[in-house]
């Protein structure tokens, strides 16, 4: 009798990722003298800040505590998520080239009272977490308030990412 050898399951983050139904918009652009992403030694993939580019181009806007409510900006920040996700796809050509996600830096543009900075910035972890699986897609992470962030955005996040 022959056995079949079990395989186990290999996470598929494209896969993951049209199971999720979310639109990529378009990946953003530099506004000033820096690269979207950097691509050191074929294994690690710096991101730059990403802020709230949506599916037409525009921004979201806001301060958090004033202008937009927590849940609000934690779909902000999974918008940024999604941003990242662009700016991955133009430059790999594939989301699973990414093997796991290292480390997010979060900064949230929020009243100076705000102190749930971390529960915006979710928005972005789970994003990744469904794409990648949890083993994977979770990183190290920081999450930070700030009294501005560029045009007005109401959040703006980096990343570094291992590839296979």
């Amino acid at each position: 009798m022959i056995h079949q050898l079990q395989v186990p399951f290999l996470m598929n983050p494209e896969h993951s990722f049209s199971q999720l139904k979310l639109e990529l918009p378009p990946a953003p652009k530099p506004l000033g003298v820096y690269k979207p992403c950097l691509l050191v030694d074929e294994r690690w993939l710096y991101v730059s800040g990403h802020g709230t580019v949506q599916s037409d181009g525009s921004l979201i806007k806001g301060r958090i505590g004033a202008d937009l409510t927590m849940e609000e900006g934690k779909l902000a920040a999974r918008q940024v998520g999604l941003a990242i996700l662009a700016t991955i796809k133009e430059n790999l050509g594939t989301l699973n080239r990414v093997k796991r996600v290292v480390k997010v830096l979060g900064m949230v543009n929020c009243t100076a009272d705000f102190e749930r900075h971390p529960y915006i910035i979710n928005g972005c972890s789970e994003l990744f977490a469904a794409v990648w699986g949890e083993d994977n897609g979770i990183g190290v992470r920081s999450a930070v308030g700030m009294g501005s962030l560029p045009d007005n955005i109401p959040v703006e996040i980096e990343a570094l990412f291992e590839l296979v």
